[in-house]
């Protein structure tokens, strides 16, 4: 065929098509970045600052998309959506770095933006260990120790079954293992610390010294997760992303633990009730964790300590969830690390027809989808099975 697209992902596929082409070196170098078209969107900018982006993007030979109206200021705001190759967009910090109107602080964001694009090895620190990303996806383990979750309820609610459960995770190739003691499935009712530990504790105790894969652990309470890193939990996941309990984010940075932020609107009794409309899904979502996310730097959890979750099933329609997924490279713009959790949700059984416990293959298709779209880490019930499709899209994706 002598006529055909190309689609070039990364730096290293920009750099393979030139020298095979026999582009001269400095050519290649030159020319890499001129391979990859980006569009980053800035929302409601002043006219005044939107004026000055379009005509710095416009000397640069590329272009940015203004609200009608922007030119003159007739209207007070607009979104900018950038337009260009990734060399144009990386020399566009430089000339805002001369600008007024806050756009040095403009060209920051976009320096760390653009120096993420391309980051595919990193590491995520736990209170013990240092754990590579970027090699291959991670598998979290699902291990609910309660009565009422959605597809597991009741089965491992038995101390013994749940430490036998841990052990059987890590054999089928789990990364992390996360046992939370507190149900999140929507409608649940809110536990005490105390309830929550008692259901916890047993088996954290259990599995101290059994375990090489770390353990996590799922929980809302800063005196839970205190309880559990000082008996040998590494990672917390906080489903609420620290604005449950202000105390939360004190004791991840003395403990200088692992952390997972989560995108939730309401609680788990009010999350599925109610308006569902977001005005903007992925901006309000990005937005909603950049926040949780500062806050949780300012207090002095270590950047690379912190991993991301959009919140599937967590105040979303069917609709959302589905396009969450799709959009997830999106959240790449933050610089951290992705973990996604599709398992058995509702919205498979929406669009299959299946119980929690049939939603194998739509879980798979989920999983596989969220690889393709640079998710680091999934969270998943059927390691054994999430394992496999895993080690297959990654194969995919590093090919």
């Amino acid at each position: 065929m002598k006529l055909r697209i190309v689609r070039i992902n990364n730096q290293i596929e920009a750099l393979e098509i030139l020298k095979k082409i026999g582009v001269d070196p400095y050519g290649v170098t030159a020319m890499s970045q001129k391979t990859r078209h980006l569009n980053i969107l800035l929302t409601a900018r002043q006219c005044k600052v939107a004026n000055i982006i379009k005509q710095e993007m416009l000397s640069l030979g590329a272009d940015a998309a203004v609200a009608r109206g922007t030119v003159a200021c007739s209207i007070d705001r607009t979104d900018v959506l950038l337009m260009g190759t990734l060399k144009q967009l990386s020399a566009l910090p430089e000339k805002l770095k001369k600008q007024p109107f806050g756009l040095e602080a403009v060209a920051r964001e976009l320096e760390i933006l653009l120096a993420g694009i391309d980051l595919k090895h990193r590491v995520f620190r736990t209170t013990s260990r240092e754990i590579s990303l970027g090699e291959k996806t991670l598998i979290m383990g699902v291990l609910n120790v309660t009565p009422d979750s959605f597809s597991d309820g009741n089965l491992y609610f038995d101390t013994q079954k749940a430490i036998e459960r841990a052990v059987q995770m890590e054999e089928e190739g789990a990364d992390i293992v996360d046992i939370g003691a507190e149900s999140s499935r929507p409608g649940a009712k809110p536990l005490t610390a105390e309830e929550e530990m008692d259901r916890l504790m047993p088996v954290l105790d259990g599995l101290r010294g059994r375990l090489k894969a770390v353990v996590s652990v799922d929980t809302t309470k800063a005196s839970v997760a205190k309880a559990a890193l000082c008996t040998g939990a590494e990672i917390v996941n906080d489903i609420t992303a620290l604005n449950n309990d202000e105390k939360m984010v004190e004791v991840v940075s003395e403990k200088e633990a692992g952390l997972v932020l989560m995108h939730m609107r309401g609680t788990p009794k009010t999350m599925q009730t109610g308006d569902l409309t977001y005005r903007d899904l992925i901006g309000e979502i990005i937005d909603y964790l950049k926040s949780s996310y500062e806050k949780a730097c300012a207090a002095g959890v270590d950047r690379e300590s912190i991993a991301l979750d959009p919140g599937i099933g967590f105040g979303k329609t069917f609709e959302d969830n589905c396009r969450i997924i799709n959009k997830l490279n999106e959240f790449k713009s933050l610089g951290l690390p992705l973990l996604i959790g599709t398992s058995r949700k509702a919205f498979i059984g929406s669009i299959t027809n299946c119980a929690p416990t049939e939603r194998l293959e739509g879980t798979a298709a989920t999983v596989a989808a969220s690889i393709l779209r640079g998710c680091d880490i999934v969270r998943v019930h059927d390691v054994a099975a999430m394992k496999k499709v895993a080690m297959m899209t990654d194969a995919i994706v590093r090919s």
